[in-house]
């Protein structure tokens, strides 16, 4: 599986419970090879940061839990985390994106 993953670009996300450099518990998002000025890229929502000891994005849980509204503040972080991925390496969004509203059923 790893190595099928990681054969292509890839843009991945999670929950960290907390342990080691980030010791609470914490969303995270990473790309794979990670483009030019990823770490740099701004993503939201406030208090999101690239964490160099992991190499990725973290927004702490406790930001989402405080937030008014924790799912909206939650895809924030993780569209614009994609986003920045995407545009750096200049992915062909086109053909990785769909949108999940539509039925593709027959």
């Amino acid at each position: 599986m790893t190595r099928e993953a990681y054969s292509h670009e890839v843009s991945s996300c999670g929950f960290w419970p907390g342990g080691g450099a980030i010791d609470y518990p914490a969303f995270y998002s990473y790309a794979y090879p990670a483009p030019a000025g990823f770490a740099e890229a701004r993503v939201e929502p406030e208090g999101a940061f690239y964490s160099k000891d992991y190499g990725e994005f973290i927004l702490p849980y406790d930001r989402v839990a405080r937030a008014a509204s924790p799912d909206e503040t939650l895809l924030e972080f993780l569209q614009s985390t994609y986003e920045a991925a995407a545009t750096l390496a200049a992915w062909d969004r086109s053909a990785l994106e769909s949108d999940l509203s539509v039925s593709n059923r027959q």
